[in-house]
């Protein structure tokens, strides 16, 4: 399988976590083929603010091969990871990075700062960026332009029914 078609199994994750409400991003690792972990957010069903689609992902790896060294594993990310999952692709010692779309307020890796090829650590990642890009983006706009609707209506029921109540 190539680039495209694992990230469009870490796209199938990000699906996942859509339907649960939670912000869709997914996320799948390989290793010699094969996807040995996958992950989508949990945040809010969780209530853990390290349940992102990438740290799940990393630890199902690490289980499945009894070992937290994922030495020669890719992590395909549809978003660019933030400071504490690129954290994490260090300290997993994974090999490369494979994401679809840009995070221009909180990316880690191209976009704010670059964590996982910082020359003073002692295992650099190697990055892939724009796999699938537009998919990627695709999919969050609609997330959060639905879940602004969404307020936006909500917040248009309350003023109605606040108003009638103010009327009786």
């Amino acid at each position: 399988m190539d680039h495209a078609g694992y990230m469009r199994a870490a796209l199938v994750e990000a699906e996942k976590a859509c339907a649960l409400g939670e912000v869709p991003v997914g996320a799948v690792v390989a290793l010699d083929g094969e996807i040995i972990g996958r992950g989508h957010n949990l945040r809010e069903t969780l209530k853990d603010s390290s349940a992102h689609a990438e740290l799940l992902a990393l630890r199902e790896a690490a289980r499945r091969l009894g070992d937290w060294r994922l030495n020669g594993a890719i992590l395909y990310s549809t978003l660019e990871p933030c400071p504490m999952c690129a954290g994490a692709l260090v300290q997993f010692r994974v090999t490369k990075l494979v994401y679809g779309a840009a995070d221009p307020k909180a990316g880690a890796i191209d976009s704010v700062i670059d964590v996982v090829r910082q020359p003073r650590f002692n295992h650099r990642v190697e990055v892939v960026a724009g796999v699938l890009e537009e998919e990627c983006r695709h999919i969050l706009q609609k997330f959060f332009r639905e879940l602004r609707e969404k307020k936006t209506v909500g917040e248009m029921a309350e003023l109605v029914e606040g108003a009638r109540l103010e009327i009786e």
